[in-house]
């Protein structure tokens, strides 16, 4: 299951809208860094931010998930608590080709900073713009930039395409826009 480069990511881009909107060149004057890079894709988070709070005394639970757990805030700068969390999502919409599985890799510049992304691989044939969850492991607020780069996204690409894809099992998170919470 080989890696695969620029040149495949921007010709499926273009060709089969895999990533909209595509940026085809990396982004970085002023910014954190976003765009097509040697070997991924670099996404903007969007400036959609719940934050996680415990004002309203919610327990998070993810089979009854409940949107006191958090305060929605949209805006070019989210500040993330001391050792809390976030919700927010790419600008970019993704369709992910039936051959072919994505991973997420948080950017070093906000790891140095104590800023940890996750987000749960791609599958094959699934597409939406993608969740981000971003975790502030300091015991200090920081700051997370709406518009700029937050995450890469890594191509990988099977020996053959799969039997059965995120879309013939009708996954319950396809076809997502802004954030999505956690469903059952």
């Amino acid at each position: 299951m080989p890696i695969m480069p620029d040149t495949w990511i921007r010709e499926r881009a273009l060709k089969d809208n895999m990533i909209e909107p595509f940026v085809e060149c990396q982004k970085r004057d002023g910014v954190i860094s976003y765009g097509l890079s040697s070997y991924g894709y670099d996404a903007r988070v969007a400036d959609d931010f719940r934050i996680f709070t415990d004002v309203n005394g919610a327990i998070v639970d993810p089979k009854c998930f409940s949107p006191d757990s958090f305060v929605s805030r949209k805006g070019d700068v989210c500040v993330i608590p001391p050792n809390s969390f976030v919700l927010a999502h790419t600008i970019e919409y993704f369709r992910i080709p039936r051959d072919t599985l994505v991973v997420c890799l948080g950017k070093s510049t906000y790891a140095r900073c104590g800023i940890i992304v996750n987000v749960t691989p791609l599958e094959p044939e699934w597409e939406g713009q993608v969740t981000i969850e971003i975790s502030n492991t300091t015991p200090l607020p920081a700051r997370i930039y709406a518009n700029e780069g937050i995450c890469q996204f890594l191509f990988f690409q099977g020996a053959s395409p799969c039997e059965t894809s995120y879309a013939d099992r009708a996954g319950k998170y396809m076809r997502q826009h802004g954030v999505t919470t956690p469903r059952l």
